[in-house]
């Protein structure tokens, strides 16, 4: 069994500047929600239960979904979040197993932005690694992004759990604020350390 990292981190934290570090080491890399972009993309496996749950409007012409509707409705009503999570994660699980038993590296990180908030991936981490940055340069790297703005980051950054207590429950940090060359400096010891565990494991 693949030793597995689950990494997470506050919107705009640098989760996926953190895992590309790791593949570039030779980890395998399982990003949650490049499954469920995948799940909900035109001809996703999920959409035809979208559609049905919530009608055309948050499905886009092409037939995927409309990710920036979706996403305020998710945020105004939260029965709507409940039942668009009630189609996604299950499937988003299904898919995340099947990768982790097919991955033959040393381990594999699993990016779960909601890791500890969930719950729903606790057994599946061998070890966890929170993205830490100022709150501040989160906001500035996720506001860069199409269809949000800093205040919707920010109310984002509200529903996530509050920094000090993901820095808490994470067995590992990873500080993303000090620029890419003491980024790389973390990842390659924290690379070297993962695999002496998966290791000792094996």
């Amino acid at each position: 069994m693949t030793f597995v990292v689950g990494l997470t981190g506050g919107i705009g934290s640098g989760k996926s500047e953190v895992s590309a570090r790791f593949a570039a080491h030779g980890a395998d890399v399982i990003d949650t929600d490049e499954i469920a972009r995948a799940l909900t993309a035109s001809g996703g496996a999920a959409m035809a239960r979208v559609r049905e749950a919530f009608g055309d409007r948050y499905v886009l012409a092409d037939g995927s979904l409309d990710r920036h509707a979706m996403r305020a409705l998710a945020f105004e009503d939260p029965l709507a979040r409940a039942r668009l999570e009630a189609i996604l994660h299950p499937a988003i699980r299904d898919a995340t197993d099947r990768a982790l038993a097919a991955s033959t590296a040393d381990y594999a990180v699993l990016v779960v932005p909601l890791l500890f908030e969930t719950g729903g991936y606790a057994g599946r981490a061998d070890r966890t690694l929170a993205v830490d940055c100022d709150p501040a340069l989160q906001v500035e790297r996720a506001a860069r992004r199409p269809g949000l703005d800093a205040a919707q980051v920010r109310r984002i950054m509200d529903a996530q759990w509050p920094r000090w207590r993901r820095l808490q429950v994470a067995d590992d940090v990873v500080w993303n604020g000090a620029g890419l060359a003491e980024l790389e400096a973390q990842c390659r010891g924290l690379d070297s350390r993962y695999r002496a565990a998966a290791r000792a494991v094996r």
